[in-house]
């Protein structure tokens, strides 16, 4: 993709194509810390459930196996579309 964007700013001048892929750099960097905060967030939910059910006397690990046998089990969706 660098290739192409790299062509057609070719005839700009270097300083507005060295603007831009900084420009760019920073709202992905920025993108990026969002989604690292969110993640943190998502995180901290899912210890505060997993301790709640721990409490509650439910084996989550037993829950989370279940869940994957489960999921195994079906069918691929390629198989499903033929």
């Amino acid at each position: 993709m660098a290739k192409k964007q790299d062509k057609t700013m070719e005839n700009e001048p270097k300083e507005k194509v060295i603007g831009y892929h900084i420009g760019s750099l920073e709202t992905l960097a920025k993108e990026r810390s969002e989604l690292m905060r969110l993640l943190t967030i998502v995180e901290q939910l899912i210890q505060l459930h997993a301790k709640a059910l721990k409490e509650l006397g439910v084996d989550i690990e037993k829950l989370a196996e279940e869940k994957k046998e489960k999921k195994e089990k079906k069918k691929p969706i390629d198989d499903i579309l033929k």
